[in-house]
């Protein structure tokens, strides 16, 4: 049985399905998708941190309760770390999942497999009445594929080969991507601390 409502600062039902998932009955996730009379939040921040803040921070003014916003992206070693912060957008404002993909694998082009290296970095920030309570970060290396491979997930999970397997996050499980992912690793943080929290 829910316990609690937890109100996410998005509006992208992907990153919502894959987080209700990961959090189980340990709160029912709600997003902005419902409400389109609440701000587009602007990341102007330099990190995932100060986004993540952001987004929380924003929208905890406009309602009551929880807030949890996530900040997250695929750091290239070989294109100095971007994507990065800019990783919805890198293709420029309006451009799909899969046109970010491909500028990636352009941009990798004529590149080892060996010197693909990449990381999915995760943070996640908490707030109430515009203020921050607590902050949680998580990552998984990996590396850039080659090419496509797979439709499942969502971002650039079908160029994002984890460590330790040989498939992209796109053709692997959600039972695995959500143990191992980012985000999983971060989500397993919060609920440690949520489960605590929501009882005070």
């Amino acid at each position: 049985m829910f316990s609690m409502t937890l109100f996410l600062a998005t509006r992208n039902r992907h990153k919502t399905h894959e987080i209700q998932k990961i959090l189980g009955d340990a709160a029912v996730v709600m997003d902005l998708t419902g409400c389109p009379h609440l701000p587009i939040i602007e990341e102007t921040g330099t990190t995932f941190t100060a986004n993540a803040i952001l987004k929380a921070e924003g929208i905890s003014r406009h309602v009551g309760g929880w807030v949890l916003a996530d900040d997250s992206g695929l750091e290239v070693d070989a294109l100095q770390g971007e994507p990065g912060i800019y990783s919805a957008r890198y293709a420029g404002p309006g451009y799909s999942d899969l046109e970010n993909r491909r500028l990636v694998l352009k941009k990798m082009d004529g590149i080892a497999k060996a010197e693909r290296s990449a990381r999915f970095q995760c943070v996640l920030a908490v707030a109430r009445e515009g203020k921050t309570i607590a902050l949680f970060e998580g990552s998984v290396k990996g590396s850039v594929a080659m090419k496509l491979q797979g439709e499942g997930g969502f971002g650039y999970d079908p160029i994002f080969i984890p460590d330790g397997y040989h498939e992209t996050f796109g053709v692997l499980s959600q039972e695995i991507k959500n143990t191992i992912s980012h985000r999983g690793h971060a989500l397993e943080q919060f609920k440690k601390w949520w489960s605590i929290e929501k009882e005070k």
